[in-house]
């Protein structure tokens, strides 16, 4: 698994032929309530595993003045509201943004054709300031999978493959993300049970 997330801060996944830039949508009957009703967005996905996050978990416990402060750094009166999201649970102390691509830095890495990800304290600095990417998202943790484990959990009709658009990623309130994520492929969530998918 440390394997997928390094190659991931290495590599630019844009040509990739893996799930790298899609977003995962929990089916209702996930059955692990760590990922209920869960939108992940792949950030990394190879032969060797898979890494993700969470882009529709609030993070209750913590805020991003309280994250700065920690990380003492001083916000500026112009610092924008930021809500914080649990990314999954894997290195729940490490914070990645999932941006657009008006900001780079030398850590930012491209992810498909709109996004890039960030995970230094710089693109903290910049937010704390009041500048940064128009648009972005700041997660704590990550949501990893091993060789073949994702591919065997889609194959169990786990998870929908949705691509990613900004009004699901950045626009739709929190709470509404994966609802939003099932209409976009003109599924009505009502409809769906436990065989859905099965031949």
């Amino acid at each position: 698994m440390r394997r997928v997330l390094d190659s991931a801060y290495r590599k630019d996944f844009t040509q990739s032929n893996f799930l790298t830039g899609k977003l995962l949508v929990a089916m209702p009957f996930m059955g692990d309530n760590r990922f209920d009703h869960a939108v992940i967005y792949v950030c990394g996905h190879d032969e060797y595993g898979a890494i993700g996050l969470v882009i529709n978990k609030p993070l209750n416990s913590l805020t991003f003045s309280d994250l700065l402060s920690q990380l003492d750094i001083t916000p500026c009166p112009t610092t924008r509201p930021v809500q914080m999201l649990t990314g999954g649970p894997v290195e729940v102390s490490r914070g990645f943004v999932l941006h657009s691509v008006d900001y780079q830095s030398d850590s930012t890495v491209r992810v498909g054709e709109n996004y890039s990800i960030t995970a230094t304290l710089d693109i903290l600095r910049t937010l704390a300031v009041g500048h940064g990417p128009s648009k972005f998202i700041l997660t704590l943790g990550y949501a990893g999978w091993r060789s073949g484990q994702l591919e065997q959990e889609i194959q169990d009709n786990l998870w929908m493959i949705v691509g990613p658009t900004d009004e699901i990623i950045f626009r739709a309130p929190v709470e509404f993300r994966w609802r939003a994520s099932m209409l976009s492929l003109g599924v009505d969530p009502s409809t769906l049970s436990l065989d859905y998918g099965r031949a």
